[in-house]
């Protein structure tokens, strides 16, 4: 089954071409990564697929799950709907400091319980508990009670996935998430997506800037230069040589001399590249 359709996507922010015809189709339960040197649209585009913008041109569209959540320049019928199957984790975190970490990860149920109830902060003892076993997936169950300003930057990000988790999104949106973060932080963070997407089958897409983490937890990459996507593949097909090809001399932003192991629970290795779809290949640039 597909998750993600875009076809003819296009952005355009001033004279800046944000995002060029771009073309993606992402199944169920993929986890793909997005990479990219600054500027190139990584961001735009996962900003799309959240429903945070709208595309271009009347051929842009976008499909989650088969139904339209944008096409033409206009959000589509079922957007709302959508998007509560859809959660967007950002590299500034975005939880509110001043309240503790198990509200801010009950947070997540405020698309799926009424308004008032949202408004009070009205959660009920199921919630919490399911809240409480979120933080302890994602291996930071002793700070619920915490505010969530005194988490280090790996700990706020993990309370962001805890809470992707009680929203029950089916797709995972991760823009940047680790850029922030120090290397033994960033490699917990990228555990915990990729267990995520193991075991419980949500799509993930993660913008990273550095590849090095692409090739050790994602199948599939795309990269995207100046708005385009200029290769969607294996993993393991981004060699540093293949990347100076792709880049040039911004390939230097990618690459990270050395992650190390992860710390978490094993990552699967990217598949041979005769098991993924024949879309996937070198493309050349408009």
């Amino acid at each position: 089954m597909t998750a993600i359709e875009v076809s003819h996507l296009s952005k355009r922010f001033g004279r800046t071409q944000a995002l060029r015809d771009v073309r993606l189709s992402v199944a169920k339960g993929e986890m793909v990564a997005l990479i990219g040197a600054s500027g190139s649209g990584k961001s735009t585009l996962i900003r799309h697929l959240a429903g945070l913008e709208v595309g271009e041109g009347t051929q842009s569209r976008i499909e989650i799950f088969g139904r339209v959540a944008q096409a033409g320049g206009r959000l589509g019928p079922h957007a709302k709907e959508l998007r509560g199957r859809v959660s967007v984790i950002f590299q500034q975190f975005n939880l509110v400091g001043r309240i503790s970490v198990l509200t801010n990860v009950l947070v997540g149920n405020l698309g799926k319980i009424s308004r008032w109830r949202g408004t009070f902060g009205l959660f009920n003892r199921g919630e919490k508990q399911a809240a409480e076993a979120a933080l302890a997936r994602v291996g930071i169950p002793k700070v619920a009670a915490q505010r969530a300003s005194t988490l280090s930057g790996g700990q706020q990000q993990r309370a962001a996935i805890a809470r992707t988790l009680v929203q029950r999104a089916e797709i995972l949106l991760a823009d940047e998430p680790i850029a922030s973060l120090d290397p033994a932080s960033a490699r917990r963070v990228m555990d915990v997506l990729a267990d995520v997407n193991a075991r419980d089958g949500i799509t993930v897409i993660v913008s990273l800037h550095q590849v090095e983490f692409a090739r050790q937890y994602c199948p599939r990459t795309v990269a995207m230069r100046d708005g385009t996507v200029i290769y969607d593949g294996p993993s393991s097909a981004l060699t540093n040589d293949f990347l100076a090809e792709l880049y040039g001399a911004a390939a230097d932003e990618l690459v990270l001399a050395d992650t190390g192991a992860s710390h978490g629970a094993p990552h699967p290795a990217p598949p041979p590249a005769a098991a993924l779809p024949e879309r996937h290949g070198v493309l050349e640039p408009a």
